[in-house]
């Protein structure tokens, strides 16, 4: 394991301290992260994602402590975010900035899809997962979804991973299933949005949650967005984990792996 890097060099030609706020898609190109505490890793993912016109790395860490401090001062966008890593690991390095003010979506690198640690990654507030081995071309298109905001990376991946841990959490006696308490939060959703809210338990994309409820997908954005303010969620994926943990979806309940 080696140490994070931390010369300006190493934070990659360009980065700098972001001056105006959070930068997406519509102020200039997505402002990536990386963290691992492997080198070569990093440079081959830098390597990626610098021959896209659309993206931008703005720094490297090789520990989840320099990840918390460069997310801070750099204000990326994405954060690619390895787990197992010296000083601070992933999990909670992740948790860290999920509870700061930054708006940074955290995409946690994990070497099987269904690791402990991505659906930890996940409830400690990734926006998703990705394999270290994935294909460049999915690299870019995660670091795209994620940025957006709009979609989650492999939905239905993400979703079994989500079932697999939550069958696992203790049941309660005699039901089959761990018990849950309503959220109070809940209430607050129409019956639209809780029906939303279901689909996108789902990993419906925008789309085919408009063609199911006959609705426009500015129509579904809008319901999407009031559901996320409602339940104090960051975004899609988050929504998702929130309906698995308070029981809104039963794990298996009309899925076909």
């Amino acid at each position: 394991m080696s140490p994070a890097n931390t010369t300006p060099e190493a934070e990659g030609a360009g980065a700098h301290p972001a001056a105006g706020g959070r930068r997406g898609n519509a102020a200039g190109p997505v402002r990536v992260l990386l963290v691992d505490d492997q080198p070569l890793l990093r440079m081959g993912f830098r390597l990626i994602l610098e021959g896209e016109d659309d993206v931008e790395v703005v720094g490297e860490a090789g520990d989840g402590a320099e990840a918390v401090r460069l997310t801070a001062r750099l204000e990326p966008d994405v954060v690619l975010m390895d787990v197992r890593m010296p000083v601070l690991d992933g999990i909670e390095a992740t948790r860290q900035i999920a509870a700061g003010p930054q708006e940074a979506r955290i995409i946690i690198l994990t070497t099987f899809d269904l690791d402990e640690y991505a659906f930890a990654g996940l409830q400690a507030g990734a926006s998703a997962f990705l394999l270290k081995d994935v294909a460049p071309a999915e690299l870019v298109s995660a670091v795209r979804l994620v940025a957006s905001g709009d979609a989650v990376v492999a939905p239905r991946v993400t979703q079994r991973l989500l079932e697999t841990y939550v069958r696992g959490l203790p049941a309660g006696p005699g039901t089959g299933a761990r018990p849950v308490q309503r959220d109070p939060l809940l209430d607050d959703l129409t019956p639209r949005e809780q029906e939303v809210l279901e689909a996108i338990a789902e990993g419906l994309s925008n789309a085919e949650i408009a063609y199911r409820f006959f609705l426009s997908e500015a129509t579904v954005k809008t319901h999407v967005r009031r559901i996320l303010a409602k339940l104090h969620l960051r975004d899609r994926v988050q929504a998702v984990v929130y309906a698995y943990e308070t029981g809104l979806v039963v794990p298996s309940q009309g899925l076909d792996y």
